[in-house]
């Protein structure tokens, strides 16, 4: 069996400090979920396009708010049953409640129905 130096022990210490540590079960968020919160960002992203354009319609800013609110609506109401996903979900929905955005009623209605499957 091969000595164990001090130079090893580094290394591994190394490399340790480098990988983020992966959830207890090492479980990730789903396909599904990270699909609905990259919707959601493509949206926000959106949202915010239009609304500092210059020149845009309040019909185009009103339509683009309402795709953001249905894909957030879509992240409220997905069924997060894994560790993964309801760490995934939590996480995004407290960044997105920070900027003010979980505003709505049916937010909160959505998240609660959403716990209940």
């Amino acid at each position: 069996m091969p000595e164990v130096t001090r130079r090893t022990l580094l290394a591994f210490a190394a490399v340790a400090s480098v990988v983020e540590p992966a959830f207890s079960e090492g479980e990730g968020a789903s396909p599904e979920l990270r699909a609905l919160i990259g919707a959601h960002e493509a949206s926000y992203v959106g949202l915010h396009r239009v609304v500092h354009q210059a020149g845009s319609s309040s019909h185009e800013r009103k339509r683009a708010d309402r795709v953001e609110q249905e894909a957030l609506l879509a992240i409220c109401s997905y069924p997060a049953i894994s560790r993964g996903d309801r760490r995934a979900k939590a996480e995004y929905l407290l960044t997105a409640e920070a900027r003010g955005e979980l505003d709505l009623e049916e937010h909160m209605q959505a998240i609660l129905h959403s716990m209940k499957r």
